[in-house]
């Protein structure tokens, strides 16, 4: 059996290497020249945890992970408002849970892909032809003219939130699938030896309305940050560089000195923070994975786990199943969990980035919340959200 996987996320490599082991030639095509290196901190548990550990691939994120005893709120004078114990979150899991940086998972997955996986950076989906028995796929190749065509028994649609396969295959425009959140968000990382010294050990946010920027010292003398604010409509802007340094401005000489570091434009990660909400995730031999079938949003936590949880149920049922019983099963499995953690984050999106000094209050107190017997339990089950268990035996 050949499939033909699009992107080369989190997704995308999840799906390839389960359907590998399982004896099926795979293809890789993702549109970008090669790995991305920009991305945010993330905390990685729920399905996504259970889903490593079944496949094997727990070790390999464990070795990439960073201890953060804590999540401190800073204001603009650099003073901690607020914050939270990160032994509380990991036992609100039974340590089941852990934090790296989203290409860090990435890097993970590559590193154990099987050496049969053909992995295409630089190929970009056109269009496909679904017979019933083969999938035709053309690609545009960069720096190649025309077209080139490959066959499948099943396409892959793991291209991300602004799906090409997704508008294809229900007739639609990629965005018309969009619920945006009323954010945008940017992330990259740097060097400075300074900064990296000043941040070391510990994960901040800035303690602040209508925006927030998130700071975090990693390996090789890197700072990793990422920014969100609120906007009135989902267009992006003609300059994103720009933008981060508008948005972002003012929020204390540390975070000056932050946005002084950032890229061009075409290395830094800029975009919509949006779900998306299709009425289905597949037809024939084509099926959706990852944010192409169900973002979840930064603001809802767990999309880098669902990525690799949808990932490792997809391969399972294809390698079980033919394709289509395989996406029937899939999706009636997997959906349920992506619209909780979906409601989830539109539940989060106000304490997330307040709208006005009220809700820093509320936030803070909260927080302080956790520090009363009575009240950690039911805090931190709404921070963690209910946990599926897809691969629990």
């Amino acid at each position: 059996m050949r499939a033909l996987v699009a992107g080369a996320g989190i997704a995308g490599l999840t799906v390839a290497d389960g359907l590998a082991r399982g004896g099926w030639d795979v293809t890789v095509v993702e549109q970008a020249p090669g790995p991305r290196g920009q991305g945010y901190m993330i905390d990685f548990f729920g399905p996504g945890y259970d889903a490593a550990e079944k496949t094997g691939l727990l070790a390999h994120l464990r070795r990439r992970a960073y201890d953060i005893a804590e999540i401190a709120w800073v204001d603009e004078r650099g003073r901690t408002r607020a914050r939270l114990d990160y032994g509380a979150m990991r036992d609100a899991v039974q340590g089941r849970l852990f934090s790296l940086l989203r290409p860090d998972v990435e890097d993970a997955l590559r590193e154990r892909l099987p050496g049969t996986v053909d992995v295409r950076h630089g190929h970009r989906l056109t269009s496909f032809d679904d017979d019933g028995d083969t999938v035709t796929v053309r690609l545009a190749v960069d720096g190649a003219p025309g077209t080139t065509r490959l066959e499948a028994d099943v396409l892959v649609g793991a291209d991300g939130i602004h799906s090409r396969v997704r508008g294809l295959l229900l007739g639609t425009e990629p965005e018309s699938h969009l619920r945006h959140l009323g954010y945008q968000t940017c992330a990259y990382t740097f060097v400075d030896e300074a900064l990296h010294e000043h941040w070391r050990g510990r994960f901040a946010m800035t303690d602040t309305v209508d925006r927030s920027v998130g700071v975090y010292a990693a390996r090789g003398g890197l700072v990793a940050m990422f920014g969100v604010h609120r906007v009135d409509g989902p267009g992006l802007p003609d300059d994103p560089r720009e933008e981060v340094a508008r948005r972002y401005a003012g929020l204390g000489p540390q975070i000056d000195e932050i946005l002084a570091h950032r890229p061009a434009a075409d290395e830094l990660y800029y975009d919509q923070v949006a779900q998306v909400v299709v009425p289905r995730w597949g037809a024939g031999r084509v099926v959706l994975a990852g944010d192409a079938a169900g973002a979840v949003s930064l603001l809802a936590g767990q999309g880098a786990s669902l990525a690799v949880a949808g990932g490792t149920l997809l391969a399972d049922r294809l390698l079980r199943h033919d394709v289509p019983a395989a996406i029937v099963s899939y999706e009636r499995e997997l959906r349920p969990v992506v619209e909780e953690r979906q409601a989830a984050g539109r539940r989060a999106a106000g304490s997330f980035v307040p709208r006005d000094r009220l809700g820093l209050w509320t936030r803070r107190a909260a927080l302080r919340g956790l520090r009363v017997p009575g009240l950690r339990r039911a805090l931190l089950a709404r921070l963690v959200g209910k946990q599926a268990e897809l691969f629990r035996a």
